[in-house]
């Protein structure tokens, strides 16, 4: 089930980068960004109390959860932020792709803090998605 979830992930990725080209055309991407984080809010907070998960809260505490919470948070915020000045210089089908890379950064991160294994199939769609990237945006 976790390949649907993930094939949802960029369906709705894809949709995001041409629906914030389009809202960004007038407005700074900073608001476009904020604005963007309120809806998220929402959203995520409704998912919370419609799956019943508030009950979970006191578990922040435990462990360092609510830590790198924060700093995931924090990383993604600054990631959008990034993302939304970048769309807004630039086409969507340059920044999206350069964007994409994180995956590769995942991959190696995954690998080194996390002790992830990598064989020869992730290390060579790795390269091929850093070489995809580099022709795309040349």
């Amino acid at each position: 089930m976790w390949v649907v979830y993930a094939f949802l992930s960029a369906l709705f990725a894809s949709a995001t980068s041409i629906l914030a080209k389009v809202g960004i055309r007038d407005i700074g991407s900073n608001l476009a960004t904020a604005v963007r984080t309120i809806v998220v809010l929402a959203l995520a907070w409704g998912m919370v109390f419609v799956s019943g998960q508030q009950q979970d809260l006191h578990r922040l505490t435990q462990g360092n959860n609510l830590l790198f919470l924060v700093l995931s948070g924090i990383a993604t915020g600054l990631s959008w932020l990034f993302y939304y000045h970048a769309l807004q210089i630039a086409p969507a089908s340059k920044v999206a792709p350069i964007d994409k890379l994180s995956v590769v950064f995942t991959v190696v991160l995954a690998a080194l803090f996390l002790h992830e294994a990598l064989d020869w199939k992730t290390l060579l769609g790795v390269a091929l998605i850093a070489g995809g990237t580099l022709v795309m945006v040349l």
